[in-house]
């Protein structure tokens, strides 16, 4: 009778373990970049700049995200930044991009390699100082065991996230699907940027 009792305590328990700590999400990130084709239910049909056309599944509590414009005057120090950039020949990382965010990352914030294109990074971090300078400035910014300097010019773009909905999910419009790729190929989004008033996504 005790084995009986203590099967069916262990059964109870191992039933009752979270959802998501018996199917963690799985597979390697990607960013699906390029045009709404169509969007069917919850299927997202991207034209990628190559070309092809990739089927993205949004997930069920995917949410889409517009953007909004800002000026160097607008990033301060204790900001929270994600910034896609560039090292060029001189080793110097030149931002193609700024958003200034509303909350800190919860890991802290990292620098890590990007697939924008060839030496591009992701550098997600706090502002420490902004150094004005002729064409810019310089932001001095610290990250989870690190820091590091970008170059602001008049090329880079100075953004904010702007809350959105799926009606922006239109053929034609820019859009940036932050995703998994799973084994099978498949490709499961939870985040989108989306052109909006014709703000594209840089990143």
């Amino acid at each position: 009778m005790r084995r009986i009792l203590l099967l069916v305590i262990f059964s109870a328990a191992f039933f009752a373990l979270p959802a998501i700590a018996q199917n963690p999400p799985q597979g390697a990130p990607v960013r699906v970049r390029g045009s709404v084709e169509k969007l069917d239910g919850k299927t997202l049909l991207v034209k990628t700049r190559d070309g092809q056309t990739v089927s993205v599944a949004l997930a069920d509590d995917a949410s889409v995200i517009a953007l909004v414009r800002k000026t160097l005057a607008d990033i301060k120090p204790g900001d929270t930044v994600a910034s896609t950039g560039r090292k060029g020949s001189d080793g110097v990382l030149r931002a193609i991009e700024v958003r200034v965010l509303s909350r800190p990352f919860a890991d802290g914030g990292r620098q890590f390699p990007w697939d924008l294109g060839p030496d591009s990074v992701m550098t997600n971090a706090t502002v420490g100082t902004v150094t004005k300078t002729a064409d810019g400035a310089v932001v001095h910014v610290t990250f989870k065991g690190g820091e590091s300097d970008y170059a602001i010019t008049p090329e880079t773009v100075i953004l904010a996230n702007s809350p959105a909905d799926f009606s922006l999910l239109t053929p034609g419009r820019t859009v940036v699907a932050f995703a998994l790729k799973h084994d099978d190929g498949s490709i499961t989004a939870r985040v989108v940027f989306a052109e909006k008033d014709g703000i594209k996504p840089p990143m």
